[in-house]
């Protein structure tokens, strides 16, 4: 009796002691920091991004002095062939960077993870490497490997008498050569990131699935892919992005050339508010962007939602 007597008031003791110790006004203290930071150097920049793509001006026009242009802007990038090329470039850059950037940083990935494999740790190292680097000194490594000249990739097309593709300065093959420039340069990151996921599957899944009969593809198709959808969608995100704002390797290699074949939404914008100094229409675009951005995002909300 005296236990059961006890034991509420100390339960009723802790309980108040919980409930004192919370302090809703502490979470806000905390957080109002990245609030404002996040206020000031993103949603302030977008708002104003959208305000400048209904008015007219230049790079150097007071925002006060701006003549309102309603719809004009938006009208004027889609009716402008130069433009629709530019989006028309980037989601071809985006396709083709998903469909080569999701399946070899997977097969990547599992063998970096496989327990066999000896100085995993080191090829991660190195992998990682390509990621960390400035993009300025890759675009000098990777400017002599398409060196038609003497660049070792033409070089060994000519020893065994194919022909050259022109991989920079051909409107065939420039923007191709720009995705596999950047695969090279993100695929670190992007292995690391799935081989965080693998090491989250629990490795009594296999051990049932061996003893069951299982092979090594079916243990892949049936397991490992299934409980890395999550990795997947968020991969996929980052090469989304990465593949939407892509601007250094094109201004550095190409500067949209030839003949706009690697003219991009990010070079485009670049290109039209200071070269042009129409920074309606660079805003007009850069809007259009933000908004594909938007889109994609929405998408994999959804899609991290749905449980596998």
């Amino acid at each position: 009796m005296t236990a059961t007597a006890v034991l509420p008031k100390g339960g009723g003791a802790v309980r108040t002691r919980r409930r004192q110790g919370r302090h809703p006004g502490a979470a806000s203290a905390f957080l109002s920091p990245a609030v404002v930071l996040i206020g000031a150097f993103v949603l302030i920049p977008m708002v104003l991004t959208f305000w400048i793509s209904f008015h007219t001006g230049t790079m150097s026009t007071p925002l006060g002095e701006m003549q309102w242009a309603g719809w004009s802007n938006y009208t004027d990038v889609f009716r402008d062939p130069t433009h629709r090329q530019a989006f028309t470039n980037t989601a071809i850059y985006v396709g083709l960077s998903l469909l080569i950037t999701l399946p070899i940083s997977f097969l990547i990935a599992m063998l970096v993870y496989a327990p066999k494999l000896r100085g995993s740790a080191l090829l991660r190292v190195i992998l990682f490497s390509t990621y960390v680097i400035p993009t300025v000194a890759i675009v000098i490594i990777w400017s002599q490997l398409y060196s038609p000249q003497y660049g070792p990739l033409d070089v060994m097309l000519r020893t065994v008498g194919l022909p050259e593709p022109g991989w920079l300065s051909s409107p065939n093959s420039a923007l191709i050569s720009l995705v596999i420039f950047n695969v090279w340069q993100m695929i670190g990151y992007y292995v690391i990131l799935l081989v965080a996921g693998l090491t989250q599957i629990p490795q009594e899944v296999y051990e049932a699935a061996s003893i069951d009969g299982a092979g090594a593809v079916r243990r892949t198709t049936s397991i490992t892919i299934p409980l890395l959808r999550n990795t997947f969608v968020f991969v996929g995100l980052m090469t989304v992005i990465n593949s939407v704002q892509v601007f250094d390797p094109i201004y550095l290699l190409t500067q949209g050339g030839p003949i706009n074949s690697t003219l991009t939404i990010s070079f485009d914008i670049q290109r039209t508010a200071i070269q042009y100094g129409l920074a309606g229409q660079a805003s007009a675009m850069a809007a259009g962007m933000l908004v594909m951005i938007g889109i994609v995002g929405g998408l994999v909300a959804v899609a991290l939602r749905k449980r596998p």
